[in-house]
């Protein structure tokens, strides 16, 4: 399911640097071009340009506590008897001299960044033009003292040439997807320059008025999916030519390991997107958007599912229990009828997190059982049983066990349990939950009753060695009075 309307506001909310920030940007950018025009540096200037991500508008919201950067581009004319260190050195040091700049300037291998309080930074890398021929362009690289060729106005026109084929703006909506992807996870790298050029490589000619291109959704699909193809040909780090410069590597600082990283990680993304973009269900589509995206895709609609699952228990002739004064709520229904009257669409719900590991062709039998005690470590009082009602303020015991009947041991497994909580008094105390969580030790995890309303526990068992999925319990369902 495509989802349409949940991904555009994801990508408004979560995704796109706001208004706020771009109008910031730009009008800092505005001062640094004045303040450069005005130094006494060298060279005489010819113009400047956007770079990377601004201009090829893919930039996104940073993670928390980190600057948003633009890269600014200054053109200029070659100074004789200069080489490629001068222009970067002399530059840092005019900018630091201003009051306005001063100690916010810091000095790369080819620009001088300037750093706004941990909120934004601006790099500024002169670029140099007919040094070696007319409509040559080379930027300088400080630390080696050499001048490398570049093509950037031709590689920022064959992204928008990419954007325009795929339409819709689509490329450069999928591009900040799939970057946002890899900040919030943190378990791939892959810079930003490199991952935009394997995605424009994905877009081909033919590829004009698509259907593979024909909104977002599909157009992520299409797109991890063609890279998935093309990296899972080559175990070995590939060469990655610059569309726009004959004899440059874009991937040339991808090491063997990095590199089958981020191989396996697009294959798994891969699969987690083609599950979502398939699904049937709505409640089950946006908890698999959810696995690939995190928790700020479709939240409100989330919140509301599980604050409404008393509500939404129906009869057969289309209304609700409930709001029929059947009964008080999915608790009073439950106590009166047991286990049979918790609806299967609870297990759908969009809030629970959706297991990350890839299952074993062979499952293990894994089995819940549960004790009652007065705290967590406190007495116990007895055995129970799942969709027994229980009282608030005790806390339950759970054990993970084999088809034997004996704990899991940890030698081999760990153990994670999903811990999901559902209904009006959970969602009034923030605490929905429906992510996994370690054992307290060995197979055992407690857990205290606070919350009225149907909430469940599921086991699941991960070989340590692969972290492969081995076996998933039957869900234990706590029902709180």
């Amino acid at each position: 399911m495509k989802l349409l309307n949940h991904f555009e506001t994801f990508l408004e909310d979560h995704v796109n640097l706001n208004n706020t920030r771009l109008r910031l940007l730009t009008d800092s950018v505005e001062a640094v071009k004045n303040a450069v025009k005005q130094l006494e540096w060298g060279p005489e200037i010819v113009d400047f340009a956007e770079q990377g991500s601004w201009a090829h508008e893919t930039i996104i919201k940073p993670q928390s506590d980190k600057p948003f950067d633009a890269d600014l581009l200054v053109f200029v004319k070659a100074v004789p008897d200069w080489t490629a260190k001068d222009y970067v050195n002399k530059l840092v040091t005019e900018l630091d001299a201003l009051p306005a700049y001063k100690e916010k300037v810091r000095r790369f291998s080819h620009c001088a960044t300037i750093e706004y309080a941990g909120e934004r930074k601006i790099d500024i890398a002169p670029c140099i033009v007919d040094r070696l021929y007319p409509g040559t362009y080379e930027v300088c690289n400080r630390a080696t003292d050499q001048f490398e060729q570049s093509e950037p106005i031709a590689y920022t026109d064959w992204v928008r040439g990419r954007n325009a084929i795929a339409g819709g703006n689509d490329l450069k909506k999928a591009t900040r997807l799939l970057k946002y992807m890899r900040d919030i996870k943190g378990n791939f790298t892959c810079p930003s320059f490199l991952l935009t050029t394997l995605l424009g490589y994905h877009v081909y000619d033919f590829d004009r008025d698509s259907a593979q291109f024909a909104d977002l959704p599909t157009t992520l699909k299409t797109l991890v999916g063609r890279l998935d193809d093309w990296l899972q040909a080559r175990p070995d780090v590939p060469e990655v030519a610059n569309p726009v410069l004959y004899g440059e590597d874009q991937a040339c600082g991808w090491d063997q390991s990095k590199y089958a990283n981020f191989r396996d990680k697009v294959n798994l993304y891969r699969g987690w997107i083609d599950d979502a973009y398939d699904e049937v269900d709505k409640e089950e589509c946006i908890g698999k958007w959810r696995r690939v995206f995190g928790d700020g895709f479709a939240e409100g609609e989330t919140k509301r599912a599980a604050e409404q699952v008393s509500e939404a228990v129906m009869r057969t002739d289309g209304t609700s229990l409930v709001l029929g004064n059947h009964y008080a709520d999915l608790v009073a229904m439950v106590k009166a009828l047991g286990v049979k009257a918790v609806p299967p669409r609870i297990h759908r719900l969009p809030h629970i997190e959706r297991p990350k590991w890839r299952r074993a062709s062979e499952q293990l039998t894994v089995r819940v059982t549960a004790e009652l005690k007065t705290s967590k470590n406190g007495q116990l009082i007895r055995q129970i049983k799942s969709a027994e009602t229980l009282q608030q303020g005790y806390s339950v015991k759970f054990c993970a066990k084999t088809v034997l009947g004996a704990p899991y041991q940890t030698d081999n497994y760990s153990i994670k349990w999903r811990v999901t909580n559902t209904d009006k008094a959970a969602v009034a105390a923030n605490q929905l939950r429906g992510q996994f969580y370690p054992s307290d030790e060995g197979a055992f995890r407690s857990e205290s009753l606070s919350y009225r309303g149907v909430h469940f526990v599921e086991a699941f068992v991960v070989r340590k060695r692969d972290q492969s999925l081995m076996g998933h319990s039957e869900p234990f369902y706590v029902v709180i009075e």
